[in-house]
């Protein structure tokens, strides 16, 4: 039943964000693939909100309204039902619950300052290249093996911030490092929404989310997409001028001592990569690419 009284701004904006997750999820999943024959005259390839409704065992005015973003009571045992229904994975399916403020974790409020002991660990590890970074993206720390393969990071203003996210989607694709962009800017996107997830109506995050959007077509589609992922040890591809192509692996640790924060870590994929990062180190103002464009214009 729908609750009476106030309702929270920040309770709005997040079941805002729950209907839209349960409308792109229900979507993605066809009649045929939940055995209903397709018919005839369906406005979208995906399910229909009564045919989620009746797979899962809930009423369809209830589900209508969970869709709809109203401020309706919400039970585990109910999301659990339409979590099997919509095929979520783990990673969805504890978005699902944070959204509906169900069995949420308990949230810790994130910052950026490290202990100096953090910066020891990083300059331990060259010549591997590593880097804290916050759940936003924005780089805390590194070392000199990262800043070798990625100088960039060194100079950062208000054109140019120190996120990873702005750097990906806003670089000229001719100067973007990084070769593999079709796997890796999703799976940074999805990350990106699972934390967004704690952080509805924060002006940082809604502020960055809104300039990435104004400023990128390729990251508003993205995000428009509601896909949701967790870190994950993949090899990533990037291009640079000096040395040709490198292929690292990332893996990522928490940093506990600061919430919301993650070390990745990267290690050479094969030899010649391992040469050729070891020469940057050794060669640390080595350019990473040929040319250079004018700052791109930060929206306001």
């Amino acid at each position: 039943m729908p609750h009476h009284g106030r309702v929270s701004t920040t309770t709005i904006r997040r079941r805002t964000e729950l209907a839209a997750f349960l409308r792109s999820r229900r979507d993605r999943i066809t009649p045929a693939d939940v055995g209903i024959p397709a018919g005839l005259r369906r406005r979208t390839p995906g399910l229909r909100r009564e045919e989620v409704a009746q797979l899962a065992g809930v009423g369809v005015t209830w589900y209508t309204w969970l869709e709809q973003g109203r401020p309706i009571n919400v039970s585990g045992q109910v999301l659990d039902a339409i979590a099997r229904t919509l095929r979520l994975d783990q990673t969805e399916r504890e978005h699902l619950y944070r959204l509906a403020d169900v069995a949420a974790m308990p949230g810790r409020a994130p910052h950026d300052r490290l202990e100096p002991q953090v910066q020891t660990v990083l300059d331990g590890l060259v010549p591997l290249p590593a880097t804290v970074m916050s759940s936003r993206y924005d780089v805390l720390a590194w070392n000199t093996a990262y800043a070798a393969v990625w100088p960039a990071i060194q100079q950062a203003d208000e054109t140019k911030p120190r996120n990873l996210l702005w750097r990906m989607f806003v670089t000229p694709e001719c100067c973007n490092q990084m070769l593999n962009r079709d796997t890796e800017l999703p799976q940074m996107v999805g990350m990106f929404r699972a934390a967004f997830a704690r952080h509805l109506g924060e002006p940082s995050w809604t502020g960055l989310v809104e300039r990435l959007s104004a400023a990128s077509p390729e990251f508003a589609r993205m995000w428009a997409a509601h896909d949701v992922a967790v870190p994950s040890t993949r090899v990533k591809i990037f291009r640079h001028a000096s040395v040709g192509e490198i292929r690292l692996s990332v893996v990522n640790f928490a940093v506990t001592a600061a919430p919301e924060t993650r070390m990745a870590v990267y290690t050479p994929a094969d030899e010649e990569t391992r040469e050729r990062v070891a020469w940057l180190v050794d060669h640390p103002g080595a350019p990473a690419v040929d040319h250079v464009h004018a700052a791109p214009v930060l929206p306001e």
